[in-house]
């Protein structure tokens, strides 16, 4: 089957947007800011999430990390929801506080989630202005889109300032985007002439070698295949060992509906069998769009890419609108159900766009405490999270706001949210060894697993061609760099390698009237934690009806994260349990025993993210490095 759909929809994955596949909050450079249309109709009914805040933080902190501690007597005893609630959720008198609330501003209680973070309400516009001290506001984007969202921070209840963490969903803003990216495909006129994107998407690719290994790979770069993954990170002795993921939940949360039959048409088309019946669908807050622009392909590809890896494991998607309310949402659903082993998502946006400095004087960062305390639970529950890095390799805002490295005032070195987030472990991108050329110039190579930034794609065209395109390819890439929000965790405190933020980093924005100095020396989380293929130019195939079919030289760090999730549904199966927060267990193995043949590690000692190279050791390119997974699975099983 895979030769009747193979490059099928090349035209049509080439011909996307650099970047396809999503919406964002992010306007591109040169785009004017949402217009305000004035107040919302105070009548309009909306749905907002109250965020509880958390008992025994520092408790429960100290609990996540005895459970991944080999010998201490909390060691993988995982709590459940329950138990959660019950020890470190808000207090019944807390939440009969909130109640009170709620009920004094006429606003209706739907849903207490189990997990006692958080209360949904439904109420007016106008009882949400009164009871939070704002005024929403109607907006227009320029593409015609409109939202409400405060024009003023929300002030909380001083009486609740201790119970209260956030209202969730006073802001309807699609505010995320998937971390997908297309192969490049000139657009300079000197650069594309000689060559056309079909004929050097063909040449970009080597001849096809003899294929060995796991029998559903391609070895053909911009073809990868799950199998292309086993074979290269050592995946395969698990197969043969029978560990395929059964008994394992694969959980997916993401921002865009999607169509199950898309991952059966890419396992089928790749000769993969599968556990029948193994996808579950969860709607959050009523789902999230099916349409191409949406993001529905971003779903199909973590579905496939996770579910690929883990053949007999259960999946359960849950998605959600694409909004602060929908991505905490489906998030808290997700981990209180507890019905999933890990747990995965590929959709973010910088760091700093939930600060004050660049929302108008509005603070957001509450909603990232908000995740936080969601994915503590998760940790503690024994789920393994995984986020993307990003794709604007280390400038996170360039994707969506523009930006060069010769403007007067450069983008500043920023990381994505969530997964700068410390109770997530993170995923960065590499690019793998392939030959290539573009627009018949002479072949290059690259001869060695590098940090994924495509300054050597401008390179490539500035030595051979003499053009420069490096404002058309700057800053793609795997994401990483340092959080300026979350401090650095304990288990980076001994790692070599570890960075600060750098000084002289502002962020000027005159259509968003944003002139921001980030602070510098901050001794910040430091992401990735591990990489592996990303680079579309090494990329893989999917399938995506919405996105017209059957991709190739499809490529981001959203392909990671999903094949990060399918590799833990294997450990599930192969250590005969959760693994919960995987971080603490990766920098221990890597202080203690590095890299080489019987390490869990390959140590990626080349390339960059436009920022930070490639070096022995750790470094924010890509991270700890790419896994050997057959080791990882023994030093799980025997630490």
């Amino acid at each position: 089957m895979l030769s009747t759909l193979h490059r099928k929809s090349l035209a049509v994955s080439l011909g996307l947007l650099l970047f396809g596949g999503a919406t964002s909050v992010a306007m591109a450079a040169g785009s004017s800011s949402p217009a305000d249309l004035g107040p919302s109709n105070t009548n309009q009914r909306v749905n907002v999430t109250l965020v509880l805040g958390l008992r025994n933080q520092a408790a429960l902190e100290s609990l996540i990390f005895s459970s991944v501690t080999q010998g201490s007597p909390s060691y993988h005893r995982f709590l459940t929801t329950a138990q959660f609630a019950d020890r470190f959720g808000a207090s019944a008198d807390d939440i009969a506080k909130v109640q009170a609330f709620v009920k004094q501003q006429g606003l209706t209680q739907v849903e207490l989630l189990p997990n006692h973070l958080a209360i949904k309400v439904s109420g007016t516009i106008g009882q949400f202005n009164q009871a939070f001290q704002t005024s929403i506001h109607d907006f227009r984007n320029a593409d015609g889109t409109t939202f409400h969202r405060p024009n003023a921070t929300p002030k909380l209840p001083s009486s609740l300032s201790s119970t209260l963490i956030v209202a969730s969903g006073l802001s309807t803003e699609a505010k995320y985007r998937s971390h997908r990216v297309s192969a490049y495909s000139p657009t300079t006129p000197a650069a594309s002439s000689t060559m056309s994107p079909m004929a050097k998407a063909a040449k970009a690719a080597p001849a096809a070698p003899a294929c060995t290994g796991n029998p559903t790979a391609t070895c053909s770069p911009g073809d990868f295949t799950v199998g292309d993954v086993a074979n290269r990170y050592n995946i395969n002795p698990l197969y043969k060992a029978g560990v395929t993921g059964k008994g394992s939940t694969i959980g997916i949360a993401t921002l865009a509906d999607f169509l199950p039959s898309d991952a059966y048409a890419y396992w089928s088309a790749i000769g993969l069998a599968v556990k029948p019946n193994r996808i579950t669908q969860v709607h959050v807050d009523g789902g999230g769009e099916l349409s191409g622009p949406a993001g529905s392909g971003e779903t199909s590809l973590d579905v496939e890419q996770s579910g690929g890896l883990a053949p007999w494991a259960d999946i359960v998607v849950y998605d959600a609108p694409n909004t602060d309310a929908g991505f905490f949402d489906v998030f808290n659903q997700a981990v209180s159900d507890n019905k999933v082993d890990s747990l995965s998502v590929s959709w973010g946006e910088p760091e700093i766009l939930y600060f004050p400095q660049t929302e108008g004087g509005v603070d957001y960062t509450d909603e990232l405490r908000a995740f936080h305390q969601v994915f503590m639970e998760a940790a503690i529950q024994g789920i393994s999270m995984f986020a993307t890095s990003g794709d604007s390799g280390a400038y996170d805002t360039v994707r969506g706001f523009g930006g060069s490295l010769s403007d007067p005032v450069p983008p500043p070195l920023t990381a994505d949210a969530p997964g700068s987030d410390p109770f997530i472990t993170t995923a960065g991108g590499t690019t793998v060894p392939f030959t290539y050329s573009f627009s018949g110039g002479p072949k290059a190579s690259l001869t060695q697993e590098s940090v994924w930034g495509w300054d050597y794609i401008s390179a490539y065209f500035k030595k051979n061609l003499g053009v420069d395109i490096t404002d058309e390819v700057f800053s793609v890439g795997g994401g990483g760099g340092v959080s300026v929000f979350w401090p650095l965790p304990v288990y980076q405190a001994f790692t070599s390698g570890i960075r600060k933020s750098e000084k002289n980093q502002t962020w000027l924005f005159p259509f968003y009237d944003i002139n921001y100095t980030l602070p510098a020396n901050f001794k910040g989380r430091n992401v990735p934690d591990l990489s592996l293929n990303a680079d579309p130019e090494t990329g893989y195939l999917f399938y995506s009806t919405e996105d017209g079919g059957l991709l190739d030289f499809e490529g981001g760090t959203s392909f990671v994260a999903p094949q990060l999730n399918g590799i833990s549904a294997l450990l599930t199966q192969a250590t005969h349990g959760r693994q919960g927060l995987w971080n603490p267990q990766l920098y221990a193995f890597q202080n203690l025993f590095h890299y080489g043949a019987f390490s869990p590690f390959n140590d990626i000692k080349a390339g960059d993210n436009w920022f930070y190279k490639g070096v022995s050791g750790y470094e924010p390119g890509a991270g700890i490095g790419t896994l050997n997974v057959t080791n990882l699975a023994l030093f799980m099983t025997v630490f």
